[in-house]
């Protein structure tokens, strides 16, 4: 298979009860090769009663990966000839995970990715098992492939997943996230800055899909490998365009391979 020298991503800067059919249209008007949606989007990362029915409940509402909810975005996707990330509150035998899906244009799971640096300190992950382990494959588009791993949301904002990504070979990182990016009223933009940092030390594009206001602030980005941010979104709901230089990215990455020698 040729490797594909660009890829055109959708980021779905929107809220659960969004209609679906219409996001995957307008991506693929726009000739978007994947469009990825925020964390945990099949319940809006949302909090649990904090009673022990209401955990319970929060945790019996979890989905299975084979569901009628993942079965939504697999046929869209094969509508659309799109790949997409699908995020949800994936059910387990103990506890469930955070998990991400990366689903190729023919509707099939190319990548499973759970969420390995949960908020286990916080309502409502505390009630959620972390992921043990990072994996890449090939993304296969109209253009070509091209490889992928996924991280989802804190998992930024630590160095052995991106690490781990960058040994299997990652060319672009896509991100489902939930937090604010940019108008933190503590911290600011620093996410934004560990974002693109992260992009550069690693020498790999990087796609963070955010949930727009009021749920979080919005501003979806994509930074190419040397760290520039190349796309953002506003605060308000809507799809946040972004086009990589895949052939770009690959001469980068053997000009700086230092950088990637860890």
């Amino acid at each position: 298979m040729v490797k594909a020298e660009r890829i055109k991503v959708a980021l779905a800067q929107v809220l659960p009860g969004v209609d679906i059919e219409a996001l995957f249209a307008q991506a693929a008007a726009e000739s978007a090769d994947v469009i990825v949606f925020p964390e945990m989007f099949s319940n809006g990362y949302r909090r649990y009663d904090t009673t022990p029915s209401g955990r319970a409940a929060w945790i019996d509402a979890a989905e299975s990966i084979d569901g009628a909810f993942v079965e939504r975005f697999r046929q869209a996707a094969q509508r659309y000839r799109i790949a997409a990330v699908v995020t949800l509150l994936e059910r387990g035998e103990e506890k469930p995970f955070n998990t991400a899906l990366l689903i190729d244009r023919q509707g099939q799971t190319v990548l499973q990715q759970r969420k390995r640096h949960i908020c286990f300190f916080d309502n409502p992950e505390d009630a959620c098992a972390a992921g043990e382990r990072s994996d890449v494959a090939e993304l296969v588009t109209a253009h070509g492939s091209m490889t992928v791993g996924l991280m989802i949301c804190m998992d930024r904002e630590f160095p052995d997943v991106a690490t781990d990504l960058m040994r299997a070979g990652a060319e672009i990182i896509l991100v489902p996230n939930s937090c604010a990016l940019v108008d933190d009223p503590e911290i600011g933009d620093v996410r934004l800055a560990g974002i693109r940092a992260t992009a550069y030390q690693t020498v790999t594009c990087m796609a963070v899909a955010n949930y727009p206001e009021t749920k979080d602030d919005g501003h979806s980005v994509a930074v190419d490998e040397l760290g520039k941010v190349v796309g953002m979104g506003t605060p308000e709901a809507g799809l946040v365009f972004a086009e990589f230089d895949l052939a770009k990215v690959r001469e980068t990455q053997k000009q700086e391979w230092f950088r990637r020698k860890r």
